[in-house]
């Protein structure tokens, strides 16, 4: 059995689910595993520190016929105990997308003679370097025709060698649609001439250079070569890391957590605390939305969610030394359920190290001299391949007490050849005859935070402006400036917009504690990169994503209440999520507040994002204030080895 309550499964566990599933409900050849993640104990049972049941939480379905399951599923000391303890039909819903999808697409289109004949009048004879990208439908783009199947839509990409880029070369105008459950063709679709979805396109591949492979760069461009005038660089510990892990359980220097890890969210930050001091309960990303702007007959369906049809944990990778982290490194190893109920284990999914951040903090005094001291953090990281995008997300806390989450984004971007005699590109040229549609990245994170909350005691959402004060006798010169803060009561107080004008952020405060100032602790989210959805209030995409709505979102816990756009989003047509929820207005004073905060990436292409994209970052921050009674790293020692130059007369 797991060490922790919060421990994610075993590759034990997971067989254990398995046998049970098959034993008591026949599951095996003909259904398919969504997922099975352990059901998390609630902050109320671990601050008892009651034993706690360990159950694992399921979604199987049925294939041809599509029926889907839940269950929950009772795992016992001794394994012959492991029992159902609840089963349930799902109707009217589908669930995430697997890897059984991706083997269906391929197992149907690879070889399929109405394919092949299509990709012939393309000037393709073979679809052996054909690389088949299925996509999740918009319940709202499903044909009337195949209401109640399991689709996917597929795009078509070919390679131009063997190891080349296919995202180079996409194969437009033809869309095949699949039946993922029955495991058949239904159509292929011919697009691309004049109408509703955009001018014709054209048929001949653009002459791009499109690799990245140095190798296949260097037979396309002149005088190509990797630069050589890079020296050594690097990072040394002699005495170690400075970090200790337990289990799922870290150290570093007055910070604790636990780690986390489920196929939805992938990595999960726990019982995140400071000097014993709680900052966190869970901090995680629960949804993603990518629509792309393009009306144009190749992009109008083009809108995923990464984790809610997905999984950020599923699409996990492992992380290379050297490549992917440098330094004095512990990874850990993370363990999923496949489409069939069997573990597979993805090594190095996490990675935790130290880096160097700069100056911490440095005065020169002509007196007393200087002192500065050296900055610190300690980053717990995973990076997960969508398809043609890569997302590197970086949780990094540091020695004052800030927490810092920064996501990279990099990959391929998805193009589109054009006709320059039918009118301009939809979207910014980024190669010959070639243009990439705008599209954006809105990322959900969900910040269960529980602010000096050891006891149990609650919190209160506070939202700060700095406002100017009118002209006047007290402020003649219209100098003035002043801090308001406005406390957020009800769930309706709780949707809140970015303002940069108003430098607007937002403070979790513990009414119930006093700092030596008088002030009540807080840690306040900093926002960073929340950009507007710029949809129609009747968009379809809106429809199924209200959270983009709103920078922010406040609500009371609730244990089910994890995913902001509902649990089902493969083929919805209405969020289920927050939307739902927060009609009830429910008090988010003094209590378990979570924060739901939407920020990502606006992404114009430019020719340099073309033919690999170098890392688009944003971030927010989570940092204390009133926290501590003055600045918690005034302990920092002087940088060792550096004799009196850190800290000299």
């Amino acid at each position: 059995m797991a060490n922790h309550a919060l421990d994610p499964l075993s590759a034990d566990e997971i067989r254990r689910v398995t046998a049970v599933l098959q034993r008591d409900k026949g599951f095996g050849p003909g259904w398919a595993m969504a997922f099975v993640e352990a059901v998390e104990p609630t902050r109320r049972q671990l601050r008892e520190g009651a034993p706690v049941d360990r159950r694992a939480h399921a979604v199987v379905w049925q294939r041809p016929e599509g029926t889907a399951y839940r269950a929950l599923i009772s795992l016992a000391d001794d394994p012959a105990g492991d029992a159902i303890s609840s089963w349930e039909q799902l109707e009217g819903v589908q669930p995430n997308m697997t890897d059984t999808d991706w083997e269906v697409t391929d197992q149907v289109l690879r070889g399929h003679p109405d394919l092949l004949a299509a990709l012939a009048e393309r000037g393709i004879e073979s679809d052996d370097d054909v690389l088949f990208d299925m996509w999740a439908f918009g319940g709202h783009l499903i044909p009337e025709r195949y209401a109640g199947k399991r689709v996917g839509w597929v795009d078509l990409w070919v390679r131009g060698s063997e190891n080349g880029n296919p995202y180079a070369h996409p194969i437009p105008g033809i869309t095949p649609i699949l039946d993922l459950n029955a495991g058949e063709l239904l159509e292929i679709e011919v697009h691309g001439t004049s109408g509703a979805h955009g001018p014709s396109l054209p048929t001949v591949f653009a002459p791009v250079m499109g690799e990245y492979l140095p190798r296949l760069v260097a037979e396309k461009v002149d005088g190509f070569e990797v630069r050589t005038d890079r020296s050594t660089l690097d990072i040394v510990q002699p005495d170690g890391a400075g970090f200790t892990v337990e289990g799922q359980e870290l150290g570093w220097q007055r910070w604790r957590m636990r780690v986390g890890f489920n196929y939805r969210e992938g990595l999960t930050l726990h019982q995140v605390t400071y000097d014993g001091r709680s900052v966190a309960d869970r901090l995680s990303f629960a949804e993603m939305v990518v629509p792309y702007r393009d009306a144009g007959s190749q992009h109008f369906r083009r809108t995923a969610y990464d984790i809610g049809e997905w999984g950020l944990g599923n699409m996990t990778t492992s992380l290379e030394l050297g490549c992917d982290c440098l330094g004095e490194i512990v990874y850990l190893d993370a363990v999923l359920a496949d489409s069939k109920g069997q573990p597979k284990e993805i090594r190095n999914a996490v990675c935790l190290h130290e880096e160097d951040s700069g100056v911490l903090w440095k005065h020169v005094d002509y007196r007393a001299g200087a002192e500065v001291r050296r900055s610190r953090r300690f980053v717990v990281s995973f990076h997960t391949t969508v398809a043609n995008y890569e997302y590197l997300v970086y949780w990094r806390f540091y020695e004052d007490g800030n927490i810092e989450c920064e996501v990279r984004a990099t990959g391929i971007m998805v193009t589109t050849p054009y006709d320059a005699s039918a009118g301009a590109p939809a979207g910014p040229v980024v190669d010959q005859g070639t243009y990439a549609p705008i599209h954006q990245h809105f990322i959900v994170a969900r910040l269960d935070l529980a602010v000096d909350a050891e006891d149990g005691s609650g919190n209160t959402v506070v939202m700060t402006e700095t406002v100017q004060p009118p002209v006047g006798p007290a402020n003649p010169d219209g100098l003035a400036l002043q801090a308001t803060s406005t406390p957020l009561r009800t769930e309706a107080d709780g949707k809140q917009d970015f303002s940069w004008e108003t430098q607007r952020a937002w403070k979790v405060t513990n009414p119930n504690k006093q700092g030596g100032l008088g002030q009540a602790p807080a840690y306040k989210l900093v926002p960073g990169a929340a950009i507007p959805s710029m949809l129609a209030p009747d968009s379809p995409v809106l429809e199924r994503a209200r959270v983009l709505e709103h920078a922010l979102w406040v609500t009371p816990y609730a244990p089910d209440e994890r995913w902001p756009c509902g649990e089902f989003v493969t083929q919805s047509t209405t969020d289920t999520g927050l939307p739902v929820w927060t009609r009830a207005d429910r008090s988010i004073e003094n209590t378990d507040v979570v924060l739901w905060y939407t920020f990502g990436i606006h992404h114009v292409p430019r020719p340099e994002d073309w033919p690999v994209m170098p890392v688009d970052i944003v971030s927010f921050w989570l940092k204390p204030v009133g926290f501590f009674d003055r600045n918690p790293a005034l302990d920092v020692a002087p940088s060792e080895g550096s004799g009196d130059h850190c800290h000299h007369h």
